[in-house]
Order: C-alpha cells, then structure tokens, then sequence
C-alpha cells in the first residue's frame, strides 16, 4: 500500500505509538509500504509548536530529522496540481491542511492514514482508519 499519513498519525507514529490501532501500527511498520509524507504535515508541526499546541524539548527541524530517521518516509511534492486539486475536495470545513493532504492524497493516488473524522468522510479519496 502507498500510505500517506496525515499530521496527527506521523507525530503518534514517532512520539506516542500507543494512540495507533494495532492494526495500523503493524501496517506502518510492514516493510512492503510506501509511507508518504506531506510538507504541509511539516509546516502543520511548526504552526502547532509555536502556538504551544505540541510539546516538544527539541527544535522542529531535529523532530523532523528525528522522525524521519524513527519512520523513513517519501516526500509528497506540494505540486501546482495539488494546489488545483484542493478545489475539488469536499470537506465540512475548509482548513487549508486538510485540504491539501486530501487533494496530495488523490493526485498521487495514496490512501491517507488518519483518524479526523472529516477526513474520514472524504469521498474523493482513499483514507484508512487509525
């Protein structure tokens, strides 16, 4: 599977593994994945840092390296397509995040590990529950 995993699911992966399903904890780790990563997951964690939402006793750019190292991902291209894309999303809000990790997710036909209920309901894409 090509797994592209939202904000919340990459930060449970590296820091707090118990808040995934087991079912979706064995999908992570199985080798034969593609796990994917989006920029705007990256600039999600800044944001949350310098809000105070997100603890953390490092700098962002050593969680990240950090994460990456922890759980080796594929970077998503923020692309003008997924930009576009995001106009065809339909989600019960319009939070610019989600939008574009759901329109990453269908351009690059990747199925989107989250437990956001909106996301969930997102017919325009392939999501998987955590």
């Amino acid at each position: 599977m090509r797994l592209l995993l939202d904000t919340h699911i990459w930060i449970w992966s590296v820091s707090e593994p118990a808040k995934l399903s087991p079912r979706v904890a064995r999908i992570l780790q199985d080798p034969n994945n593609e796990l994917w990563l989006s920029p705007i997951s990256v600039w999600e964690v800044v944001i949350l840092l310098e809000k105070r939402r997100l603890g953390l006793d490092m700098a962002p750019e050593e969680m990240v390296s950090q994460a990456i190292r922890t759980l080796p991902t594929k970077e998503a291209p923020l692309t003008a397509e997924v930009a576009l894309a995001t106009r065809h999303i339909r989600l019960p809000h319009r939070d610019p995040a989600d939008l574009f990790l759901a329109a990453t997710a269908k351009v690059f036909d990747l199925t989107l590990v989250t437990s956001d209920t909106h996301l969930l309901a997102a017919r325009e894409i392939s999501v998987l529950r955590a």
